[in-house]
């Protein structure tokens, strides 16, 4: 864990209560499925946050206004300087991928599948993704995949855009392992419809992010696990859920 200053360079809408926020500061050793802890002025708690994306030196966050906290940060103008926890949590492991790995992202779980998909992509890999959504107003990133090569599926529960129905109704089966992170009710079911080994990222609300405080644990069949010391990244095997 390091505590550390970034700088706001963007902080713009691209869907439905959807913001992306790019941040200049020190990046070293994030990896994909890692989160940052952002402390927001006049918020006690810390706005755990999905890395999305590292570049030249910036951090790259996507994360939807569902609060107080996060309609502040949507507020936050260029040049605001925000105190950041980074490098928090454990990853994807890469090394499980075989060549067609399947990367599935629910709404604001999206985020963590592009970098995952961006660094599977350096190294080779046939990357197929899958993007769920509730309608085409929350789609975002569709063709920020494609550039990267991907192969990229969308679905909207009201069959606004893409395939209707849940991420699941574009499950081929031809995968050689998955990588995912979205709402529960999403996550059961991929890991019931999958067929093969997986990875999943788990969402819970956290008080300190760095496993002091306990507040986010699970249950898993090796007792109780931390989402964002052990986690958020767990074999899928091992949840209870």
């Amino acid at each position: 864990m390091k505590q550390l200053t970034f700088e706001i360079k963007t902080n713009e809408q691209i869907a439905k209560n959807v913001y992306r926020m790019q941040l200049c500061g020190d990046t070293t050793g994030i990896l994909p499925g890692q989160f940052v802890n952002i402390r927001v002025e006049g918020q006690f708690l810390r706005r755990p946050i999905s890395v999305c994306n590292i570049a030249d030196g910036i951090l790259t966050i996507i994360y939807k206004v569902v609060g107080v906290g996060t309609e502040a940060m949507s507020r936050l103008p260029i040049g605001t300087q925000l105190d950041v926890l980074t490098v928090l949590g454990n990853g994807y492991d890469l090394s499980k991928a075989g060549d067609k790995p399947l990367l599935v992202g629910g709404g604001v779980g999206v985020p963590p599948m592009y970098m995952l998909a961006r660094q599977l992509r350096e190294i080779g890999k046939n990357v197929r993704v899958i993007l769920g959504f509730n309608t085409k107003d929350e789609v975002f990133y569709e063709e920020e995949f494609r550039a990267l090569g991907c192969d990229v599926t969308v679905t909207t529960v009201d069959g606004s855009h893409g395939v209707k129905g849940f991420v699941t109704n574009a499950l081929d089966g031809k995968q050689s392992y998955y990588y995912t992170c979205g709402p529960l009710p999403m996550i059961k079911a991929l890991i019931q419809a999958a067929g093969t080994n997986g990875e999943v990222s788990m969402e819970e609300r956290m008080g300190c992010g760095f496993g002091a405080c306990m507040g986010c644990t699970i249950q898993t069949t090796q007792g109780p696990k931390r989402v964002c010391k052990e986690g958020p990244v767990f074999p899928a095997e091992i949840l209870i859920l």
